[in-house]
């Protein structure tokens, strides 16, 4: 929840939200002499508190650039579940979004979840990286979630086809499936390429009539 606090230190008032990540993630988080750490409060124009006995973090963002807040709390989000900084980092664009998706609802045992995050990651990892290539996005497997990164309408596609593999449908049915969706979206764009002319001819028409 964010709340706005003020203290001596500050000459304004700020917006400020606390989250837990995993605490073997916190040094990914800080970076070789807190780089990372560094980067993320220079780029984003935020503060960056970070407990790492307890794993959590506390960051502060202008009270006016309250949206600044909600992209480093997704960053930070990122990295403690297992993204790359430089992955993570991704989320500054605003095209661009992350999801999370909760494997225990489809694992009663905790063999059950070893399993499916097999089937999700495949041999190799070529099943998930199989899944980044089709839907452009980037995909982190970490304790009992999937995380998605990508653009806002490419996330679905992959959460469509972790549920499906999660759910025990065939790789090769889940990638057919990919496929074809791929081929449509080729497909409406070389549509929309060859509307385009006449589109903005009509347009022209109008203007001059």
């Amino acid at each position: 929840m964010k709340k706005t606090i003020e203290n001596n230190e500050d000459k304004e008032d700020r917006v400020f939200t606390r989250l837990l990540i995993p605490k073997e993630r916190i040094p990914v988080l800080i970076g070789k002499k807190g780089v990372v750490k560094k980067r993320i409060e220079d780029e984003l124009g935020v503060e960056i508190r970070v407990d790492s006995g307890s794993g959590e973090v506390i960051i502060f963002a202008p009270h006016d650039r309250a949206e600044i807040l909600l992209k480093a709390v997704a960053i930070v989000k990122a990295i403690g579940r297992g993204f790359s900084p430089e992955n993570a980092m991704l989320l500054k664009n605003d095209d661009y979004t992350i999801s999370l998706i909760d494997l225990s609802r489809y694992a009663s045992t905790k063999n059950a979840l070893i399993r499916i995050r097999g089937r999700i990651i495949g041999r190799k990892g070529k099943s998930r990286l199989l899944i980044e290539e089709l839907t452009n996005t980037k995909i982190s497997v970490y304790g009992k979630t999937v995380a998605i990164i990508g653009p806002w309408d490419k996330v679905p596609l992959a959460e469509e086809a972790i549920r499906k593999l999660a759910e025990g449908a065939r790789h090769a049915t889940v990638f057919d499936w990919l496929y074809e969706q791929k081929r449509l979206e080729k497909f409406m764009k070389m549509d929309e390429a060859l509307r385009a002319p006449y589109k903005r001819k009509f347009e022209n028409s109008e203007e001059i009539e």
